[in-house]
């Protein structure tokens, strides 16, 4: 940064600033064209004072970015916008004397008009015009932060969701259920609620993929994604768990109405057609589903190894059923 001149040999003019648009000068005038004028270079980053020695800028010509970044929920978030000849930047901190939370670089070459805290403190004291669009200039660009902020949660709201979902079936995958199990199970047991599991394994499905290639078999999959998801109630969860296993999570289901559950879920798969074309030696997919429910004091580790242990049984005992 090199300071080439004053505001008054500097050949710009006030009424170009949007500081001090619309308002009569005559009583600043003096005060603006003691300020320093300073060049920048293209990339360069601008210091970031604070206290009494904090100042604002103001573009002359030229271009300035100005990156901010803020805690919101105690997760970074950062916006950015330009600032374009005749706006400002640099205004907050001078007057609550904190450090910056943005950082201000310049895009090109750019001259700016450099007005310290104390100086735009008088400025507003010698006129209720500089006062009143000081406020406009903040209000504005608190409106575009709190938009960006906004957007910025949607869309990291949106990747988030994204990140808890099977690309192949659609189903809730296995960082969504490590975040949200053990939660749901510590609900149960705190409000002495029942909940249930159904661990389903396809069968043969190796043998399925061998026999008509990894293609067919994602086909499968996401076959039997849709069965098992309209099969289910609005409240409960189907989550891809591995390869060929799909986790259900049924909360407020005792023991007996999770069998039924099961049971249909079977007798759907086992109907279930995968190829539509008859020519095909294989058409239905057949599995093979383990059931636990919730015990006092079990965590989610437990849950899943009963079920699992169930699942097994049901291999063992010639698949193609439900056990627990």
């Amino acid at each position: 940064m090199e300071q080439i001149a004053t505001f008054a040999t500097s050949g710009y003019t006030i009424a170009d600033l949007h500081l001090f648009a619309d308002i009569d000068t005559s009583s600043i005038k003096t005060i603006i064209d003691e300020c320093n004028v300073v060049r920048v270079e293209k990339d360069e980053i601008l210091p970031r004072p604070q206290g009494r020695d904090a100042c604002m800028h103001i573009v002359l010509s030229g271009a300035l970015s100005n990156t901010s970044n803020h805690d919101v929920d105690e997760k970074p978030v950062s916006y950015n916008d330009r600032v374009l000849p005749g706006e400002s930047a640099g205004e907050l901190s001078v007057l609550d004397g904190s450090l910056p939370t943005n950082t201000l670089k310049a895009l090109q070459v750019s001259t700016l008009l450099v007005i310290d805290a104390t100086t735009l403190w008088l400025l507003i004291e010698k006129s209720n015009g500089v006062a009143r669009n000081l406020l406009r200039r903040l209000a504005f660009r608190l409106r575009t932060a709190n938009a960006q902020l906004r957007r910025n949660e949607k869309v990291g709201n949106f990747y988030r969701q994204l990140s808890m979902v099977d690309g192949l079936t659609g189903l809730y995958n296995r960082a969504w259920l490590n975040e949200r199990l053990s939660d749901m199970i510590a609900k149960a047991h705190a409000t002495q609620s029942p909940l249930s599991l159904i661990l389903i394994d396809l069968d043969h499905f190796k043998q399925f993929n061998d026999t008509f290639g990894h293609l067919e078999g994602d086909n499968a999959l996401r076959i039997t994604a849709t069965t098992l998801h309209t099969a289910l109630r609005p409240s409960d969860y189907a989550v891809r768990y591995g390869g060929e296993e799909i986790l259900i999570i049924l909360p407020d289901s005792t023991h007996p109405a999770s069998m039924v559950v099961a049971q249909r879920l079977c007798e759907r798969l086992r109907l279930t057609m995968v190829f539509e074309d008859i020519q095909h030696p294989l058409p239905h997919i057949t599995a093979s589903l383990g059931v636990a429910t919730l015990m006092p004091h079990q965590d989610a580790d437990a849950l899943v190894a009963q079920a699992d242990a169930a699942l097994y049984r049901a291999k063992k005992a010639g698949r193609n059923q439900v056990m627990h």
